[in-house]
Formats: C-alpha cells, sequence, structure tokens
C-alpha cells in the first residue's frame, strides 16, 4: 500500500456544491499560484457542463495537501450519467457524501451511495451550504443516518464521520460552532478515515482501464488505478481487450501522465495506488485491463445498469437538409455514433433495419439530449424520435420499467402535481411536509416520466424540482397519456409571415416567429384541442389600390414559444420526429405530405 496517496470520488445530487467544492480543494491545496486568477466549477471542463451548470463526466484532478496526495473523481449527480459513476467507483477507496443542509439526501445521493456501499467503500458525510436560509444541518444529518440504514451500510459505514460547513466559503468544522477557518478539517478527516489505496506494490503491473482520456498528440490515453506494480515510459506490456474476449494485443507504453491541480503533467514512472493516464496504444476501451505478463487474464469489470430508454437517430430527409450542418450523410453519423460508444459505456448503439436509421439506448432522454447537442455544435444534421421504453417479457407477461419519482413543490401547488401523476397513472407512495414545501414521493412508470419534469417547472413558474431513479420493472401499465394536445402544421414552404402567423395564433401557440424557413409538414405550433390541424403560414397579403386604415402596422404577434433540445425530445409523439441542425431545432412529422399521412393514419402504418 502506498501510505502518501488517498483516492477519493465525490457524490451528491445535482446543485449541493460539489464541483464548487472541489474548487476549494484545489485552492486549499495550492492549485493556483499566488497571483493567478480562481477559475469557478473548474473541473466542469465541457462547454454544456458550463452552460447547464451539471457534471456530465467523471474527471479526475489531484491535490498535494502536505506530502499526501488525494486524487479526487469529480461524478454526475445525475441518475442518466450513471456510467460514469459506476466506473469511478472502481479507482477509489472512499467517498465524500456531500449533502444540502436544507435539502438533505436526494434521489441522485441514493443512487450513488447505494453504488459505494455496495463496493464496500469508507465513507465521509460532508453537510454543505449551512449558510442557506432555513437550513438545518443536525436534520440533514439525522436523515443521510436514515439513508445509511435503509441502503444496508455496514456498521463501519454507518460510523462515518461528518464534517459542517460551506464549500461556497471556504470553511468545514468538526462540530457545528468551530471557528470558520479553511477547509483543513475535512484534509485532515478524508486522511485519517478514508484507507490508503489497496494495491500489491511487490506485483507485476496490472491495471483496469476505468476512463479514456484523448490527446490530439498522443491519441487515447487508458486511465485507471494501478492495482500492482510500477510503469516506466519504454515499458514492453498486453492490452487484453474486453470487448474480444480476453484477446491480447502488444502494446508499448509512451507516456504517463499524473493528474494534478488542474491538469496532467507527464512523469517517467507510475507505482501502484496511483490514478494515472497511459498512452501508446493504437485501441485501448473502457474495461480492458493492461498488463506486462505474457499469462495474465483479464481483470474482472463493473456491470453497468441497462438502459431503459431506445431512441431513433436518422438522416436529416427534410427539404432543408444539409443548408445548416456539413455532416449529413449516413456514414458520417454512424461513425460519430460508434465513436461515442468508445468513451460511453452505459449508451448502446445499432444499425436499424431501416438504411441511415440507427437504435440508440440509453439511461434517460438527458443522456440522449447531450449527445444529441454534442453532435450538432459538431457541426451534424440528424432526425431525432421520441424515447421509447425497452420491454421484457417474463413467463409470457409484458414488462416495462418503473421509476421512483420525488417531487418537491410549494404547497400550493401539490393539487394540479398529483392530478399530473394520475393522468400518467403514477402511484403515490408518501408524502412530507418541508419548511416551504411538499415533497411527494410515487412510483411511475418511464413512460409515464417523459416529459414529467417540463410539466412539474410549468406548473410551479420554475419552482419545483424534479428526481427520479430507475426501480424495478414490473408489468405493462396500459396507455399512458402524457401529451394532451394537438399540433399546428404548415402546408406551404417558404419563409413565415406575420400576416399568415397573425391568422395561425388564433388556432393556439406558435413554435416559430415571423422570417422563418418552414416546409409542409413542420410543426410550427400547439393547438390546445387534441388534434392536428394544418395552416398556411406563408401567406402574404394581398395589395390594392386601397390603403386601410393602420396597414403596414404589426400589433398582436405574440413571440414564439421556443423550447429547448430536452423539451422537444419530450414533446414530441411517435409520429413526429426532431430535426436538429447546428442553427435550428425544428419539430416535424414523420409523413411530411398531408395526403400521405392521411393514406398511413387510415391504414394504421402511421
Amino acid at each position: 500500500m502506498n501510505q502518501n496517496i488517498r483516492n477519493i470520488a465525490i457524490i451528491a445530487h445535482v446543485d449541493h456544491g460539489k464541483t464548487t467544492l472541489v474548487d476549494k480543494l484545489l485552492q486549499d491545496g495550492g492549485a493556483y499560484r499566488a497571483n493567478q486568477a480562481v477559475q469557478e466549477r473548474a473541473m466542469d471542463s465541457m462547454d454544456l457542463e458550463k452552460e447547464k451548470g451539471i457534471t456530465i463526466k467523471a474527471k479526475n484532478t489531484s491535490v498535494h495537501w502536505g506530502d499526501k496526495i488525494i486524487n479526487i473523481l469529480d461524478t454526475p449527480g445525475h441518475a442518466d450519467f450513471g456510467g460514469e459513476v459506476e466506473r469511478a467507483m472502481r479507482m477509489v477507496d472512499g467517498v465524500l457524501l456531500l449533502v444540502d443542509a436544507y435539502d438533505g439526501p436526494q434521489a441522485q445521493t441514493r443512487f450513488v451511495l447505494r453504488k459505494a456501499l455496495q463496493l464496500g467503500l469508507k465513507v465521509v458525510i460532508v453537510i454543505n451550504k449551512i449558510d442557506r436560509d432555513n437550513a438545518d444541518p443536525v436534520k440533514m444529518y439525522d436523515k443521510v443516518l436514515e439513508l445509511l440504514m435503509e441502503l444496508n451500510a455496514t456498521e463501519e459505514q454507518f460510523d462515518a464521520p461528518v464534517v459542517y460547513g460551506s464549500g461556497r466559503d471556504g470553511y468545514m468544522m468538526y462540530k457545528l460552532g468551530d471557528p470558520k477557518n479553511n477547509m483543513t478539517p475535512l484534509f485532515q478527516t478524508i486522511i485519517d478515515h478514508v484507507p490508503p489505496p489497496f494495491a500489491k506494490p511487490a506485483d507485476p503491473f496490472h491495471m483496469l482501464v476505468s476512463n479514456i482520456d484523448w490527446s490530439d498528440y498522443v491519441g487515447r490515453i487508458a486511465v485507471g488505478k494501478i492495482l500492482g506494480g510500477t510503469i516506466k515510459v519504454g515499458d514492453p506490456l498486453f492490452v487484453l481487450r474486453h470487448s474480444e474476449g480476453g484477446k491480447k494485443v502488444r502494446a508499448k507504453v509512451t507516456k504517463i501522465f499524473e493528474f494534478t491541480g488542474l491538469g496532467q503533467r507527464e512523469v517517467a514512472e507510475a507505482h501502484a495506488g496511483n490514478i494515472v493516464g497511459l498512452s501508446g496504444f493504437e485501441d485501448v476501451d473502457i474495461g480492458d485491463t493492461l498488463d506486462v505478463r505474457d499469462d495474465a487474464h483479464a481483470l474482472p469489470f463493473t456491470q453497468i445498469d441497462p438502459p431503459t430508454l431506445e431512441m431513433q437517430f436518422a438522416v436529416n430527409d427534410g427539404p432543408l437538409v444539409g443548408q445548416e450542418g456539413k455532416l449529413v450523410t449516413s456514414r458520417q453519423i454512424r461513425e460519430r455514433l460508434m465513436r461515442e460508444l468508445k468513451t460511453n459505456v452505459s449508451i448502446y448503439i445499432e444499425d436499424s433495419d431501416r438504411a441511415g436509421v440507427f437504435n440508440v439506448k440509453a439511461r434517460g432522454s438527458m443522456q440522449v439530449a447531450v449527445l444529441v447537442e454534442t453532435m450538432r455544435r459538431e457541426g451534424y444534421e440528424i432526425l431525432v424520435s421520441r424515447p421509447t421504453v425497452i420491454e421484457k417479457v417474463v413467463d409470457g407477461v409484458r414488462m416495462e420499467p418503473y421509476e421512483t419519482v420525488w417531487i418537491e413543490v410549494p404547497d400550493e401547488c401539490v393539487g394540479s402535481i398529483m392530478q399530473n401523476l394520475a393522468n400518467r397513472k403514477g402511484q403515490l407512495t408518501n408524502m412530507e411536509k418541508l419548511a416551504t414545501t411538499t415533497m411527494i414521493e410515487a412510483t411511475i412508470t418511464t413512460r409515464g416520466l417523459i416529459g414529467l419534469e417540463i410539466d412539474v417547472i410549468n406548473a410551479t413558474s420554475g419552482r419545483g424540482v424534479t428526481s427520479h431513479l430507475f426501480k424495478e420493472y414490473g408489468p405493462y401499465a396500459g396507455e399512458v397519456l402524457t401529451r394532451l394536445t394537438g399540433t399546428i402544421i404548415a402546408t406551404e414552404p417558404g419563409e413565415t409571415t406575420t400576416y399568415a402567423l397573425l391568422m395561425c395564433q388564433e388556432r393556439g401557440k406558435l413554435f416559430v416567429g415571423p422570417g422563418e424557413k418552414v416546409y409542409e409538414g413542420m410543426i410550427i405550433g400547439e393547438n390546445p384541442r387534441n388534434e392536428d390541424i394544418v395552416v398556411n403560414a406563408v401567406r402574404e397579403k394581398a395589395l390594392t389600390n386601397f390603403r386601410s386604415q393602420g396597414s403596414g402596422v404589426v400589433t398582436g404577434l405574440i413571440p414564439a414559444a421556443k423550447m429547448s433540445l430536452e423539451r422537444s425530445i419530450e414533446y414530441i409523439a411517435a409520429d413526429e420526429l426532431l430535426e436538429v441542425t447546428p442553427v435550428n431545432l425544428r419539430l416535424r412529422k414523420r409523413i411530411l405530405n398531408s395526403g400521405e399521412r392521411q393514406k398511413a393514419k387510415k391504414s394504421g402504418k402511421a
């Protein structure tokens, strides 16, 4: 064992201050020079992470405190990115369980903590944000103990040490009321309680690849914890391919990277227990084993929870294809999706029985939305279908996935949320009155969950918070209505006019404004009645010899309601698609021609 190393992961619910806490640990650990500007949320390196304020990819860093090296893994708090969490847990020996002093443990806290406890990891409890209004750190600590008991923690895990403080303000305390100085109590608790990494320095080198990094200079970098021995630059080794049944491929280490502060540094050698990156491989994937022995056996790889949702990605066949994106062909889209498989082990991609259409299976719509958003920023144009759940047949019974959902809403909104859950065939399991809000717990099908988060936000004017967690497969629940409205569909191609839209908005809410390109079969608005209506959105006002009073003055046109990518994916129905380009999101019918749609509807093929 290497006594000077500690490997920990930070687990918490979204918005509980996890990434901000890492920033303060980096600052106190000397990651910044005296004159260097401190970067906020430094670990959220992806553009999407900065914009959404969430962690998507598990990332490594390290803090030097005294003569000790603390390797820190910042893990996602959203259940859709659980594959990142499960891999990260294989590299660490302890976890910081970060809990908001007002909100307490939430759904994603439960999800990640269960994984950590199953692997026997040591726990350090951090009650964060004690400076928040209405914070109750003592009560939340009790709730954490209840959660540990509920998740069958061992006696040692249940007796986890606790520190209180504020990551944003940069202090931690052993006990409430202690001086608010710095992060030392947390550092010391990590050193005292989390064991050094279990590794065998005397054994030949071997390592399980838990993550993949990329460098434009050296290519793929295999990241993992060295389980035994020492590795030097230039050493030959074998790659045991997880995806090819342990097939051995010869390789040579060209560079070794240690994680330090905000980046990486090259080193000549690395020792057992440390988390490092190695380069020198033509091809290496997550789950592969690296070993110097000729008779080595592949190390066991963590089983990832299976996906519950399936969507289709297809080549854009709309009239505007290629006008806004450069990467539009079936081959280009397929290569990009297959590249995603290399670094994302919780997503499954396969060719469908139709040319140019690919089946993508994932944990949730958020995970797919992140992939779609990344692709559109890279210049791709694609069509995306509505998510459908992955069903099973067990002993002749049709089964579908169920989830536990937690919804925290203002007291006056409870009635409308309960009605929404009832419409989606959700079953109430618990309701708890908090200080100014109510926590609703229910069991609901994954189908019924699609679009629920947006409904909660709308019903509560943005004050509601939704969390969910996969529970089990259960009997098929029958038809679930998640959208009670119809659509307004364009009949003519061209640019929308204010004159036409003024008449169209009398039929419902519009998704497009004046001067936007539309085409036949494109959805330009929402009809409050549960039926589709067709309109001409490009009609121009007829010119006459007489000038009417007020002609040329535009009044009464309501601004278009623009939907986000996640909202669009959850909004579309089974007979609709989302056209995604680097510039626009367009909702459309699968069959664009009105006559063809009517024929398909009558024949039952729509």
